[in-house]
């Protein structure tokens, strides 16, 4: 408000003081006389100021004349002028518009248009440092792999945009099943950029699924390196690279160098189950026992697993049953309420012919946790007991529908694999099996085949019969009907036991 009155007073003051000076001007006496050719022009006070301030005006105006003239003149000639830069602002801004619709087409998945803006932009901004990356990403979406790779090849060759191009590449030859081409501009990816995280892990699972492994734990030590893996990650997955260059050695028949790589592995990362059987395999083939016992107790501590009972078994293969149960009661101590240890029991109770007892070792699991494994024992536990035919094909026809058991299964595609590996044989990610149940069961028993003798048993000596009629119509069981016959035997009370499964030293 005193703002606004203050204007207001300046003005009227500015106002009064022109009116003054015209006043004193108009009353002033005398003037200029001007003699131009013989005519004369005579101007009072108040005429020769206006005059004046008439003529500073005309000047001003021919020498913005004159500078425009000058200006256009140099702008046809192509010199740098407040022309051409006006014009070059208006070109800017429409290029940049042309950007950014380019780039919101591109992100709604309109990929003509996303490319049709980017040749707009590229048009008036000249910038293809900025414009071929749209182009290349709306080519993709749009189908033109041509185009799309013709503009990749082309970041390429600019310094500034020479990682974008090569890894739009890398990308491009994936997608296309090349990786070997794949595996190279990862490489020269990496080198560019050593910190880039997808890259480091495009690179890594190519290394492993080329069993590059000595590259595979340089990448992985990057990673380490530039804080982009836990250092206990990394150390598992070294463990793994390790196993896997083991696994190598042992196909070539570098025995040696191949027990000390599982060896090694084992000590990087004593949880990883396939690790400690091959170490726990190479120390019993060096005749340490003690060491083996100790590397597999280990691990069956941090997870019960079949394999690791199974080599358990080999430390001493030619004991008797009854022996073995002893023994293996370094395992059965721990995880006593896993279904591991108690398929474990089972089966070694079996293998000493101690049916009862090994039908309590499966305690519960029958009726909560049936499985093929579980139910394939009972067969087996029936017909060491003397029960009929028709209970053990009962059993036998549950196991075929029951649920499977663990089974190493990959965490990123659920693909169910019957042996471990460092790289999923379906979508080749790196360290992605773990050991766990699968959400469908379509694997048939580990091992289902040296307990067939002993499920099966030997068929009986058929009874002499006159009756030709006899000998002509064998004996047709309803193999429903056997299942769903009560067991005549009473049903054990749990026993509380470790979990392992082991299947080849039970079974020996």
């Amino acid at each position: 408000m005193i703002w606004s009155l203050t204007k207001i007073l300046i003005f009227v003051c500015a106002v009064g003081a022109l009116a003054f000076g015209a006043a004193q001007l108009l009353e002033t006496e005398g003037g200029v006389r001007i003699a131009v050719a013989g005519n004369e022009i005579n101007l009072g006070a108040l005429q020769t100021v206006i005059a004046l301030a008439v003529l500073v005006l005309v000047v001003w105006l021919s020498l913005k004349l004159l500078g425009l003239l000058v200006a256009t003149w140099k702008f046809i000639n192509g010199d740098d002028t407040a022309i051409s830069r006006y014009f070059a602002r208006n070109r800017e801004a429409k290029g940049y518009d042309a950007l950014s619709q380019g780039m919101m087409a591109l992100a709604s998945g309109e990929g003509r248009l996303a490319m049709a803006k980017a040749e707009k932009a590229n048009k008036y901004l000249d910038r293809p440092d900025l414009t071929n990356l749209l182009t290349a990403q709306a080519a993709e979406m749009s189908g033109d792999h041509q185009r799309a790779e013709e503009t990749y090849r082309m970041l390429v060759e600019n310094d500034a945009t020479r990682f974008v191009g090569v890894r739009g590449l890398m990308k491009k030859r994936l997608s296309d099943g090349d990786t070997d081409t794949a595996l190279k501009l990862a490489e020269r990816a990496f080198a560019l950029k050593p910190r880039h995280e997808e890259t480091q892990d495009v690179l890594l699972r190519l290394q492993a699924e080329k069993a590059d492994w000595d590259g595979a734990r340089k990448t992985l030590n990057a990673k380490l390196k530039h804080g982009q893996l836990p250092r206990d990650v990394h150390k598992r997955r070294d463990a793994v690279l390790t196993l896997s260059a083991a696994h190598d050695l042992m196909a070539e028949d570098r025995v040696v160098e191949a027990r000390e790589a599982a060896i090694t592995a084992n000590k990087q990362s004593p949880d990883l189950v396939p690790a400690a059987t091959m170490a726990a395999q190479a120390y019993i083939d060096k005749g340490q026992k003690k060491y083996a016992t100790r590397v597999l107790k280990k691990a069956w501590e941090t997870m019960p697993h079949p394999d690791i009972a199974q080599v358990f078994a080999a430390i001493e293969p030619d004991e008797k049953p009854a022996e073995r149960i002893k023994r293996f009661a370094v395992l059965t101590r721990s995880h006593v309420d896993d279904a591991e240890t108690k398929l474990l029991l089972a089966e070694l109770h079996i293998a000493n012919e101690d049916f009862p007892e090994a039908r309590r070792a499966l305690g519960t699991m029958i009726e909560t946790d049936l499985t093929v494994r579980s139910a394939t024992l009972m067969a087996a536990i029936e017909r060491g007991s003397g029960a009929s035919d028709a209970i053990v094909k009962g059993w036998l026809a549950r196991a075929v529908t029951a649920p499977r058991g663990p089974s190493w299964v990959c965490d990123i595609c659920q693909h169910i694999q019957s042996e471990w590996s460092a790289i999923c044989e379906n979508c080749f990610a790196f360290d992605s099996l773990s050991w766990r149940r699968p959400p469908e069961s379509e694997i048939s028993l580990p091992g289902g085949a040296e307990m067939l003798p002993l499920l099966i048993g030997q068929p009986d000596d058929a009874p002499e019969d006159d009756s030709a009629e006899a000998e002509e119509k064998p004996e047709i069981i309803d193999i429903e009907t056997a299942a769903s016959e009560p067991d005549p035997s009473p049903t054990a009370p749990p026993v509380a036991t470790t979990n392992g499964a082991d299947q080849t030293g039970t079974r020996a």
